[in-house]
């Protein structure tokens, strides 16, 4: 059965940095991309950004997050990274981790509240 769990979200104030994690159980994470997701109130989820599986290793980022954030990966840890710089208010949403099997992203967290106030 895999497993993602999120954890580092919390009440920031504009300007601040989180690191967000995600441990993976039941899937090898450098075999497959991860993708860092976000859904604020009242709009619809988007991709935040996107890590290919290890041996490709390339990045998306949102134009809404790129130059702030750095999706990376930990393999020994079997663990995906969000880093987030210079939070603005408009990063307030729910973030969820997911990996993507084959076309399609399968597998997904529970997710972890950022809030930015200004």
């Amino acid at each position: 059965q895999v497993q993602l769990v999120e954890s580092g979200g919390g009440s920031v104030q504009a300007g601040d940095s989180l690191r967000l994690s995600c441990v993976a159980s039941g899937r090898t994470l450098s075999y497959y991309g991860v993708g860092w997701f976000r859904q604020a109130p009242g709009k619809e989820r988007e991709l935040a950004a996107h890590l290919d599986r290890s041996d490709v290793d390339t990045t998306y980022y949102a134009d809404s997050v790129k130059g702030r954030f750095t999706i990376s990966r930990d393999n020994a840890k079997n663990t995906a990274y969000l880093q987030m710089n210079s939070l603005k208010p408009e990063d307030t949403a729910v973030y969820y981790c997911a990996v993507k099997v084959g076309s399609k992203y399968k597998d997904w967290g529970q997710g972890t509240q950022v809030t930015v106030s200004s």
